[in-house]
């Protein structure tokens, strides 16, 4: 357990076991202000949400709180899993069979429940980016009264049929580090996150090492990315759950995605009633600084406008 100050903002974390599952977390700013849930998305520890953000939701007014998803971080590592043969599962998928995995998307959502259950938070405003923009749509539609506004950045609905990676992103998530060695690992990453990245938004050197370190330090592993990724390819198509939903919601999403196409984010907005779309020109899949004061704005402005919940 860990409690610090830091620019003059309270940090507490802890690792606390939920739903089976060790989880770690942080929680950022007064515990007196509504609490923001950040979500992050495929073998992204909490530190893949930039400082810059977590500090301007905060100073927003916010208790923000951060979690590492379980297989990343310093969350539980599910190792007693075994990896399924990839090429097999890739063959049944593409014949429309179901395949079975370690664990899904709901499992994950569950952790984060339990989370609030353990840190008696009834209610949240909830934003997921990536995988965690599915997790927090699950969240929505299992747990609607735990959800006070959900926010859905470059994510998507789970319909097959939209469009899918572009191939030069997919040809680089295939590679693998060439060793263990941390500055192979540092190298892998730091090229991922170029291709998958803002080209109108590029990261500097510095920034970007420094990024990547961030999550290296705070743990990642390929077994843990696998099962993460296995959960993303079991999942079914949320759109007519949600469009049941009564829940203020905001999606984000860049023009320049690779990795999760703009076709994703917009079905998103069309399946959730009077949901809003807010598409950021030249964005791709992360989060460039020039971009946090508008995205952060954006969000902020959405649960402001939405201070009594539902409709």
């Amino acid at each position: 357990m860990i409690q610090e100050m830091m620019n003059n903002t309270a940090i507490f974390e802890n690792v606390i076991n939920v739903n089976g599952v060790d989880i770690a977390y942080q929680l950022h700013g007064n515990s007196l202000q509504p609490t923001l849930l950040l979500i992050h998305g495929l073998s992204t520890p909490l530190t893949g949400w930039p400082k810059a953000m977590v500090d301007a939701f905060v100073a927003a007014n916010f208790q923000i709180l951060l979690l590492d998803n379980r297989d990343v971080g310093r969350s539980e590592q599910l190792d007693h899993f075994s990896i399924p043969n990839m090429g097999w599962i890739i063959t049944k998928l593409k014949l429309g069979l179901s395949i079975k995995t370690p664990y899904q998307l709901e499992d994950m959502m569950q952790d984060v429940v339990a989370l609030l259950d353990a840190l008696n938070l009834a209610e949240v405003h909830v934003v997921g980016a990536s995988m965690g923009g599915m997790i927090a749509q699950l969240m929505a539609i299992h747990h609607p009264r735990r959800v006070k506004t959900l926010t859905s950045i470059m994510s998507t609905t789970g319909y097959k049929k939209l469009p899918g990676i572009d191939k030069n992103i997919r040809k680089t998530l295939m590679q693998k580090p060439v060793s263990k060695d941390y500055k192979d690992q540092m190298d892998y990453h730091i090229k991922k996150w170029q291709v998958i990245g803002s080209p109108d938004y590029p990261y500097t050197e510095t920034d970007l090492q420094q990024y990547v370190e961030s999550m290296l330090q705070r743990g990642m592993t390929a077994k843990g990315t696998i099962r993460q990724m296995l959960s993303i390819m079991a999942a079914g198509n949320r759109e007519d759950a949600l469009s049941k939903l009564d829940i203020p919601s905001l999606v984000i999403h860049g023009d320049r995605d690779g990795l999760v196409n703009l076709a994703g984010g917009k079905a998103t907005a069309q399946a959730i009633p009077n949901a809003k779309l807010k598409v950021y020109p030249g964005m791709g899949h992360d989060f460039p600084v020039e971009l946090i004061p508008n995205i952060v704005d954006d969000i902020v402005t959405h649960i402001n406008t939405n201070l009594g919940g539902r409709t």
